[in-house]
């Protein structure tokens, strides 16, 4: 079988990696240009790095959502196949909101997607980086959002889905992110992602500017307590998975969760093989995506290690 190599997509921010219930991997993510909605598939996880892109979805000429389109996530929801992503609009780029792409058809490879709608949340502010996750019998959303009041860039936010656009009770607030590694150059949680594993949940994010300083930090709980409750979420003080400059990555962040062909767990993330950027890193294309396997402390919860060199993926 063929072996993933590191960087596995170059180019290709923000990854999302999901393994369908028939075995088929589906990739979206950021393109530098932040202009469309890309998807791949592959049988494994290293055929992704070749695999024929397809694009989904391209913003308009003009107007709502012409402007920047960031961090598109795949979900199988209710019989259907969503995708959840940020769009500003042409005239204020940066005037991002959540929308939900929504595909006609079983095979979201071939099916023709359209956009469902905006996700209605309760201020119309700076959204982005919404995830979504099946937690017994119930469908969430988590995402990014300025709150009225605080003054970050972005916090994070739960809520249970009545639809993909609503919700079915008042979203909770989970963290705000006041860390000194958190707030390097922005104030910043976003990128969400959701991990079950034995008795505890996790939901890792990133923090920072996106340039060297960024990097994941981990909220925790147990799997059977109130995950609209704040209170059931014990936040990391120090970042779980940060630059290694030993071995040329820089910048880890805005990660997924998948498994490879043997079930072993797979970190999905995108990072630098360079520290120095010109000018504002947003616009430096070579955040490329990589990949590798983690363990599990005494605690039961993930233990990511440090971002592995470019190359063949080891065990």
């Amino acid at each position: 079988m063929q072996q993933a190599i590191n960087p596995l997509v170059f180019q290709r921010a923000d990854p999302w990696v999901l393994l369908s219930e028939s075995g088929d991997y589906y990739f979206t993510a950021s393109v530098p240009e932040y202009d469309r909605v890309i998807l791949r598939s592959a049988r494994s996880v290293a055929g992704l790095s070749n695999a024929t892109e397809r694009v989904l979805w391209q913003r308009p000429a003009k107007g709502r959502m012409g402007g920047y389109i960031w961090a598109p996530e795949i979900h199988r929801i209710r019989g259907r196949w969503l995708i959840y992503f940020g769009a500003g609009d042409s005239d204020e780029v940066f005037h991002v909101r959540v929308y939900v792409l929504v595909c006609d058809s079983d095979d979201p490879m071939t099916g023709n997607w359209s956009v469902l709608g905006q996700v209605e949340t309760e201020w119309d502010t700076f959204t982005l980086d919404a995830t979504s996750f099946n937690h017994r019998g119930t469908d969430y959303l988590c995402w990014a959002q300025q709150e009225p009041g605080i003054k970050t860039n972005s916090n994070l936010y739960l809520a249970p889905l009545a639809t993909p656009t609503t919700f079915a009770a008042t979203p909770v607030r989970l963290s705000i992110p006041t860390l000194e590694w958190e707030i390097q150059g922005f104030k910043v949680n976003e990128g969400p992602a959701f991990h079950a594993h034995g008795d505890k949940v996790v939901l890792t994010y990133s923090a920072s500017a996106t340039d060297a300083r960024y990097a994941m930090g981990m909220l925790w709980a147990d799997a059977g307590s109130d995950l609209m409750d704040a209170a059931s979420w014990t936040k990391s003080i120090e970042p779980v998975f940060k630059s290694a400059p030993d071995h040329c990555v820089f910048g880890p962040g805005h990660n997924s969760f998948t498994k490879d062909t043997c079930g072993r767990d797979l970190l999905v993330y995108h990072a630098r093989s360079y520290k120095d950027i010109v000018g504002d890193p947003l616009y430096d294309p070579n955040r490329h995506t990589r990949v590798q396997h983690f363990t599990y402390d005494d605690r039961g919860l993930p233990d990511f290690g440090e971002p592995v060199r470019a190359g063949p993926l080891r065990d």
